[in-house]
């Protein structure tokens, strides 16, 4: 089993550890914590999920940061409906797996998040 404790890292650890391809995979996975994501399509650079119980505040900051990566080429987000999951689209330029973009900046949120919380006095 994976080590860390991040969600993020949990998800996509079990995610490659599958061995998964780059076709169509309707891949359902439930984490400790309660972070569901769906995969509802997976190519060489294009990846379609759903993040259940996240809204515009967590998907704004995500898209946003992965768009920073050069290797992608769009990042969006769409909530269907006002109590609808969000849905990412993730497309990647050249030999980007999107996944690993995805990956990538949960990391650098999770990093921005742990350095904030170093710099808050303790009482």
């Amino acid at each position: 089993m994976y080590a860390s404790t991040r969600p993020w890292d949990l998800i996509f650890a079990h995610l490659f550890s599958r061995g998964t391809t780059h076709t169509y995979i309707p891949v359902h996975l439930s984490m400790i914590g309660g972070m569901n994501i769906k995969i509802l399509e997976l190519e060489k650079n294009k990846a379609r999920l759903i993040i259940a119980g996240e809204g515009h505040t967590f998907m704004n900051t995500l898209t946003e940061e992965i768009l920073t990566d050069p290797g992608v080429d769009v990042a969006r987000y769409l909530i269907k409906f006002q109590f609808s999951d969000p849905e990412l689209l993730v497309t990647t330029k050249g030999d980007r797996d999107p996944l690993a973009a995805i990956k990538d900046a949960c990391t650098r949120l999770s990093g921005y998040c742990t350095e904030l919380l170093g710099k808050i006095p303790e009482k």
